[in-house]
């Protein structure tokens, strides 16, 4: 007699984010690092943008003009941005914040996503754009470098310059920024498990894991 296997447990994953986040990078990587100690669970994210600087120029500014704005001094940056590094050696991740010369606004970016979501590869693009950024100093705000990261990772140049040209997903950014602070999210990364439970910041892989049990044992007791 055949034996159906039992069905292996889901979850959907939201992902609060924004691509100028060094945290949401670190949060990511802890997050996959979490999942692949799960195997056993399929996963579905969902990505939400969120607008760290909502009033940043689409052409972005100057990186030096922006650090002295947001932190007070370059010596004071220069501390945290030390600091991050740190962290991001263990999770895998070569920060170079020397490398970028402008501040982008990430609204295109995050309009790149969506477009990359028709294909169903938006984790493989996220993670390029995060790395272009922070490992590569690329500016994720130019129009012609986010058409070659998409061609790089698998997606048609010429329709991602003719997606990123038009208005398109412009208001669901927007949108997906005005929800996160309608829910309470003032700042990311923010990961919200089943719809019901969140978790702030750039947590460890075991206290993701311990949110992930829970999510699970609700998602089982329901059935």
């Amino acid at each position: 007699m055949n034996m159906l296997s039992p069905a292996r447990p889901h979850l959907v994953i939201e992902i609060v984010h924004d691509l100028v986040c060094p945290w949401c990078y670190l949060g990511l990587r802890r997050l996959r690092r979490s999942l692949a100690a799960r195997p056993e669970i399929e996963v579905s994210f969902l990505w939400r943008a969120f607008l760290l600087n909502p009033d940043m120029p689409r052409a972005g500014m100057p990186r030096e003009a922006y650090v002295t704005r947001k932190f007070g001094s370059e010596e004071r940056a220069h501390r945290l941005f030390a600091s991050i590094g740190q962290v991001g050696l263990a999770e895998g991740i070569a920060f170079r914040f020397d490398r970028a010369a402008r501040m982008p606004s990430s609204v295109d970016a995050h309009r790149l996503v969506r477009f990359a979501g028709r294909a169903g590869r938006e984790l493989d693009l996220v993670e390029a754009l995060f790395a272009a950024y922070f490992s590569d100093g690329i500016d994720i705000g130019d129009p012609a470098r986010l058409v070659m990261i998409a061609a790089q990772n698998g997606l048609d140049a010429e329709a991602a310059a003719q997606f990123l040209a038009s208005d398109a997903e412009i208001d669901a950014v927007h949108a997906d920024n005005l929800r996160a602070h309608r829910l309470g999210i003032n700042g990311v990364p923010c990961f919200i498990f089943s719809g019901r439970h969140a978790i702030a910041g750039a947590q460890e892989p075991a206290v993701i894991s311990r949110l992930i049990d829970v999510a699970l044992l609700e998602e089982s007791d329901a059935f």
